[in-house]
């Protein structure tokens, strides 16, 4: 059986590998441990002076985690899900504090587990193929991963309205709301992991970085800052569909299609963002948020609509924003007790 996470050192660097191409490269459980097991061993290695992470195949670095899997096992009570969960979120902030360069190579379909791979490395490089999203709305979950704690630090409201849309970045907005440091080509990246072998990683891809394509969210920061920063979902739709903006109708629409559940607890928590202190305190939110879920209708729902069944019909429970509750969005940033993450 192939292995799902390639291991292979070139001269100074070791590289990881993400090989499950005909699935995106989406994450299982064994493909965090395996990720771990190498961080910490190369981490001890005076040999390794540099990490880099890419994926296999030609369509994109790591689509996030094995959704189908998280839905199946949500069914049946969500116990390996929080393993899951745990797990990654713990590999998430030993990435952003790594001793060595780490290098994340962002080509292609980079979204939810995926950015929670490289958007918090030392050194993260897109490309011209480069998408870029914390598409979790999308399925009746809520930006994890880290990602509420990038998109609270989005220039503006660009966070908060990439969260609420589950929009894409190209490679110019993902620079433009901090996922992302460098431009390299798509075809300089072969380049790119040769030199790693033996050059500093920092002089490396400065030495093969371009200018980036523009930021088509820099163009827009007017609506979006002015609609975005109402308290509630309800009034952000309401300003956006007043505003007289054709994009700002647009993403009113998107938003309304995602389950208001999620979209409360999505602003809610990149408010709360806004005000903790580290990365591990963010993904400690997360992870009560993600656990909450797991109980709640609306992920198993809209993984079932996206991936399983793919009717795009999800049925929300709650189907309204107006029958979204406090109490209903509080429930979801509760104490688990002994069951906290405890990053922080």
């Amino acid at each position: 059986m192939t292995e799902e996470v390639q291991l292979r050192r070139d001269g100074r660097a070791g590289h990881l590998v993400l090989n499950r191409p005909r699935a995106l490269n989406s994450l299982t459980h064994a493909m965090l441990g395996t990720v771990r097991a190498a961080l910490d061993t190369w981490a001890a290695d005076d040999e390794v002076a540099t990490v880099a992470l890419s994926g296999a195949g030609e369509r994109g670095l790591c689509a996030g985690a094995d959704i189908r899997a998280i839905h199946d096992d949500a069914k049946a009570g969500g116990a390996g899900a929080r393993a899951f969960f745990r797990d990654e979120y713990r590999l998430n902030a030993l990435i952003a504090r790594y001793p060595k360069p780490y290098v994340a190579l962002m080509d292609g379909i980079t979204m939810g587990g995926g950015v929670g791979l490289s958007a918090h490395g030392g050194v993260r490089v897109v490309t011209e193929r480069s998408v870029v999203a914390m598409p979790e709305t999308r399925i009746g979950l809520v930006p994890d991963v880290g990602g509420s704690y990038l998109l609270a630090r989005a220039p503006g409201e660009l966070g908060t309205h990439l969260a609420l849309t589950a929009a894409s970045m190209g490679p110019g907005d993902a620079l433009l709301c901090g996922f992302a440091d460098h431009f390299v080509p798509s075809g300089r990246l072969t380049d790119l992991t040769t030199a790693l072998a033996g050059r500093d990683a920092a002089e490396a891809v400065a030495a093969l970085a371009e200018t980036a394509p523009a930021a088509g969210l820099a163009e827009q920061r007017d609506w979006i800052d002015g609609c975005y920063a109402a308290d509630t979902v309800e009034e952000i739709v309401d300003r956006l569909l007043g505003s007289g903006v054709a994009e700002a109708k647009e993403a009113a629409e998107q938003i309304l299609a995602k389950s208001p559940t999620s979209l409360k607890v999505t602003l809610a928590a990149l408010r709360r963002a806004r005000g903790l202190g580290s990365l591990e305190a963010a993904l400690d939110q997360e992870y009560r948020i993600s656990c909450a879920a797991l109980q709640a209708p609306d992920l198993v729902e809209g993984i079932r609509a996206q991936v399983v069944d793919k009717d795009r019909n999800p049925r929300w429970s709650p189907a309204a924003l107006t029958e979204v509750s406090e109490a209903d969005v509080a429930r979801f940033f509760a104490s688990r007790g002994a069951d906290e993450l405890r990053l922080a």
